[in-house]
């Protein structure tokens, strides 16, 4: 089921979704693969700023140079429709390994084919060749491991979780999970016994006995910790050491810098897509109360912390709907099978269909089908290799060509949502204003560039600043008629972008 699940997705992606181009709807893909090349080409890692003009030669952290090198290397074997195969087999990984983690937390088959169908919509949000998606296997995997722990950790473990996690830490910033939902499972194992009496109330027991079971949790605990600690020493092993953990704090606590992120915002339950996302939610919620009555209190902890997180960035959506469901269905399932005094008709309703999903995966267990992936991959990678792209209509592809005739020295204004694709178009030949890399760019200069794009009261000072000859924008962006009331004229126009140019001050 777990393959056939992801299968399905692999085909949604590619043939339903657009995902040969609709992956590379974020340009930011664009400095990721370039980068990438540079890393190769010089066999060693970038430490100021190759892209910009804004910001030549200013130290700059790659601090996800492992997937820029993998996205760069696979884009020189096999072009963007080998980037767009690798992102969307790590999708088709990230689903299976979310079925398979329903299995370990004890959810019932039935309940996991429906909470695919609100899952997938969730993650659709960020089904985007970055390597965020990367993260996602990580953080399933780290999931995985902790409803296996029983009381004893072998050393092949914290090998395994240590050197996962170095690998984690140079392919993406979300690494510091890993310590984080080991101590949240450490947190539940020594909350279980303060909460709950071994027996139930009045049943009588040695003090040997309930000796013996709190000393069990205690050793359950011990070794979330210590796996918390095989993976903070993983995370140290990168480039930049502990630099990179004092660097992702600062950027991911600095809110100003946050506000002016959008993907870093609150999501928008007026827009498209809002009812799944607010399913989701109610069964995240309703999976953490249900994990109190299991007595899963762990669960509970990290049902509240990702849903928190969800609510308060739009960017943690997919993450909470890939960890937060499978233990949802573990504990919705326990509480179902155990559900006393239920009328004698609604009983035998939820065995039926408990029964019918436990006799799923009785059969389930029994098939294999490994055999066909490489089969898929392969007829998924013909199909795509030559209409895998950029957007069109998402990204100034049509524009670039006219930039792409403009003299080296040009210094164009464009939004950060532009300069990534031209990174990609141009690989430094013309220098961006901006692109998607806030933490290098830091919050004065965001916040002067927002006053820019809005055309806010001091906006005028601030185009003076940089010197421009040009400014390639969006058609609705309010800068095009303020440019254009100073002298600026069009050369190019078309549904993306609007390429202007004329005075270097207003």
């Amino acid at each position: 089921m777990a393959l056939v699940f992801a299968l399905t997705t692999l085909v949604l992606l590619f043939f339903k979704f657009g995902g040969s181009t609709d992956l590379f709807g974020d340009s930011d893909t664009g400095w990721h693969i370039r980068d990438g090349e540079r890393i190769i080409a010089a066999r060693a890692l970038p430490h100021d700023d190759p892209f910009s003009f804004s910001k030549p030669g200013e130290p700059w952290i790659a601090w996800e140079w492992g997937a820029d090198a993998l996205m760069g290397a696979t884009n020189r074997i096999s072009g963007l429709g080998g980037v767009a195969l690798l992102y969307g087999l790590s999708i088709g990984v990230a689903v299976w390994m979310w079925f398979r983690l329903n299995r370990a937390a004890g959810g019932n088959l039935l309940i996991a084919g429906l909470l695919f169908f609100i899952m997938l919509p969730v993650t659709t949000i960020h089904w985007l060749a970055r390597p965020h998606v990367l993260s996602w296997l990580f953080l399933l995997g780290t999931v995985w491991l902790c409803e296996r722990v029983r009381y004893r950790v072998r050393w092949r473990q914290f090998a395994l979780v240590a050197i996962s996690t170095a690998v984690w830490a140079n392919l993406h910033a979300s690494f510091f999970f890993a310590p984080l939902i080991f101590l949240t499972y450490a947190a539940g194992a020594y909350l279980k016994p303060l909460i709950w009496a071994p027996l139930p109330l009045g049943a009588r027991m040695e003090d040997a006995e309930e000796a013996a079971i709190q000393a069990s949790w205690s050793r359950r605990g011990i070794s979330y910790i210590s796996l918390a600690a095989a993976a903070s020493v993983g995370s140290l092993l990168n480039p930049y050491g502990w630099r990179l953990h004092q660097h992702v704090l600062s950027y991911l606590s600095d809110s100003r810098l946050m506000k002016n992120i959008d993907e870093f915002q609150s999501f928008d339950f007026h827009s498209v897509g809002a009812f799944s996302v607010m399913i989701m939610l109610a069964v995240c919620v309703a999976g953490g109360f249900a994990a109190l009555s299991a007595r899963k209190p762990e669960r509970f902890l990290l049902s509240m912390l990702f849903t928190a997180v969800a609510l308060r960035s739009a960017r943690a959506l997919p993450v909470a709907a890939l960890l937060v469901l499978p233990l949802a269905n573990g504990s919705i399932t326990t509480v179902l099978s155990r559900a006393g005094n239920l009328a004698p008709g609604l009983r035998r309703w939820l065995d039926d269909a408990l029964g019918y999903g436990d006799r799923l995966d009785g059969i389930d267990r029994q098939l294999r089908g490994f055999a066909i992936v490489p089969l898929i991959a392969v007829l998924i990678f013909a199909s795509i290799r030559t209409s895998s792209g950029f957007p069109s209509e998402r990204l100034p592809v049509a524009a670039s060509e006219i930039v792409a005739s403009l003299p080296a020295n040009t210094r164009m204004l464009a939004p950060d949502t532009f300069g990534g694709y031209l990174i990609y178009r141009f690989n430094g030949g013309h220098k961006v204003f901006v692109d998607g890399r806030s933490d290098f760019y830091g919050t004065e200069f965001m916040e002067r560039y927002a006053r820019l794009m809005q055309v806010l009261p001091g906006w005028t000072q601030e185009f003076n600043r940089w010197s421009f000859t040009h400014a390639l924008l969006p058609p609705d962006s309010p800068l095009i008629s303020a440019l254009e009331a100073n002298g600026w004229r069009e050369l190019h126009r078309d549904k993306t972008a609007v390429l202007l140019t004329g005075k270097s001050t207003i």
